[in-house]
């Protein structure tokens, strides 16, 4: 059986800065489910211009509103403005959506129960459906006060023994000098805290957040308060941490635009790897390599705070196993994140025992994905405003698009016509940066150390409020405004961050202007 436990020994696998070498080439790292029409010479060549980065800001790009291409929707302005279909996808196809939606609004039940379609919630996890954690598919929420999180859980890893069996992929590290640590689930609490557990079994203990204030000064008499977190498992109810577990708060991404990130070709991303910092413009940036379940191979890790899942597909079965204690074809432990040390929780019922075989079946898991690969990226607001072009020019002299990359252009995909040649506007590389030590979560995930995070994509972040009735960001919810985001950033984008320290204070409010528009 798999379940997701296991990614912590599984995910890692070594790029040097020359490639895979004998492994093979980029290529190898593609999303094979993706039926791509290879790009000729000069196809590649104009989309090369297209996509290099501009130098004039007194007028928006061509088509810089339509951030997803032909994929963008209508930017609504109420709370459901994540939560449209593709502005492209096909009338026959929208079905499809709209099942998938369902499914991921479904409230799971424990079981045994009568409804066998929804049971097998469990028996430990942290929300019964993915719409609690994903909320209105905007961001889940950190703890505020007396509010309990949502969306917001911890991870949980121990380094691994220095005689533990090591698997293929660990064998492989080993053999090419890769220094990346070595890791295990928890033993007893698995890979991530569950505080919620059905009928009698205890959650497995609640994440306790406490924060210092500090000041920081800026250019021209302000200033900015920042909340430094620290975090706790508290009333642990199946014994005691290990020594030395290493937790780290996740609080649950926007979901839009998905699949568009999906389809940008891996070399695409690859090519803007720089981990030696050959240019000298300090800023790095490292590949993710993950183990794929689906294809049992590597490949590319694009989705996650760390860039832990290399399709949409994989990235929903580890939620449904991890977060919600449901099996499907790709994680099929009925139990979910239930270790050994927690028999009760492995001998319970489940609902896998019907014509389904696991608890959701491969149909269930596809829609699922669909909607998910679909959800519309909403068009810019005010891309002609002065001070939004302002704005975009000191994002670009201020050293911000080293790591958010503006513009890509998606594969030609055969059966996926929503994301199939677009040019889109993510602003993100999708690649690993060290982060600085005021970020770090000193916890390994794959290739990424604890300082390091892969780049959050920016399209749509100027409606968080609006969708999701927060103003939240960063991977623990800790920044409170778009500005403590920004005065978070260390280790490659130090100098970045100081750049915005130091800058006039109407370039700072210009520089926030345009990230509400995105």
């Amino acid at each position: 059986m798999r379940h997701p436990a296991c990614l912590s020994s599984l995910l890692a696998l070594f790029l040097s800065a020359g490639g895979l070498g004998a492994q093979g080439g980029w290529d190898d790292l593609a999303q094979p489910h993706l039926d791509v029409v290879p790009r000729t010479k000069d196809e590649a060549a104009r989309i090369a211009a297209i996509v290099r980065p501009t130098e004039t800001f007194d007028a928006a790009e061509q088509f810089e509103v339509n951030q997803a291409g032909a994929a963008t929707v209508r930017a609504r302005t109420n709370a459901d403005a994540f939560s449209q279909p593709s502005g492209n996808i096909p009338f026959e196809r929208e079905l499809d959506f709209k099942v998938g939606n369902g499914l991921f609004k479904k409230l799971w039940v424990s079981s045994p129960s009568s409804t066998l379609a929804s049971d097998g919630l469990g028996p430990l996890y942290n929300a019964r459906s993915c719409q609690r954690c994903h909320l209105k598919d905007g961001r889940g929420r950190a703890p505020e006060g007396a509010t309990d999180p949502a969306g917001m859980f911890l991870r949980i890893s121990v380094p691994a023994p220095s005689d533990a069996e090591m698997s293929e992929i660990e064998a492989f590290l080993l053999s090419v000098n890769d220094d990346t640590p070595r890791t295990r689930p928890d033993p007893t609490y698995g890979g991530q805290i569950q505080d919620r557990g059905v009928q009698g079994h205890p959650g497995e203990g609640e994440m306790h957040v406490t924060y210092e204030a500090r000041e920081m000064a800026l250019s021209g008499g302000e200033s900015a308060s920042l909340r430094v977190p620290s975090y706790e498992m508290a009333d642990p109810a199946y014994g005691p941490l290990a020594d030395d577990a290493m937790l780290s708060p996740r609080v649950a991404p926007q979901m839009i635009g998905l699949g568009l990130l999906e389809a940008v070709p891996a070399a695409d991303i690859l090519a803007g790897a720089d981990p030696g910092d050959a240019d000298g413009d300090g800023v790095s940036g490292r590949a993710q390599v993950v183990w794929s379940f689906d294809e049992g191979r590597p490949m590319l890790g694009r989705f996650g705070w760390k860039a832990g899942a290399p399709t949409i597909r994989e990235q929903a079965a580890s939620a449904f196993a991890g977060d919600i204690g449901i099996s499907s074809p790709v994680f099929d432990a009925p139990a979910g994140d239930c270790t050994e040390a927690q028999a009760a929780c492995r001998d319970a019922p489940h609902g896998d025992g019907d014509e389904r075989g696991t608890e959701i079946d491969a149909e269930g898991l596809d829609l699922v994905t669909f909607y998910s690969r679909n959800l519309g990226v909403p068009a810019r607001r005010d891309v002609d405003d002065p001070k939004v072009l302002r704005g975009k020019e000191v994002f670009y002299e201020t050293g911000c698009t080293g790591c958010h990359r503006p513009k890509f252009v998606t594969s030609r995909l055969e059966d996926q016509p929503e994301q199939s040649f677009q040019l889109i506007w993510p602003y993100t590389d999708m690649l690993l940066h060290d982060m600085g030590p005021g970020l770090a979560d000193e916890r390994p995930e794959g290739r990424a150390d604890g300082r390091e995070w892969r780049t959050p994509p920016l399209w749509g972040i100027g409606l968080t409020e609006r969708v999701s009735g927060h103003t939240q960001f960063l991977h623990d919810g800790r920044a409170r405004s778009l500005l403590e985001a920004i005065l978070w950033h260390g280790g490659e984008a130090e100098a970045a961050r100081t750049r915005v320290v130091e800058m006039p204070p109407a370039d700072r409010a210009a520089l926030i202007r345009f990230l509400e528009s995105l």
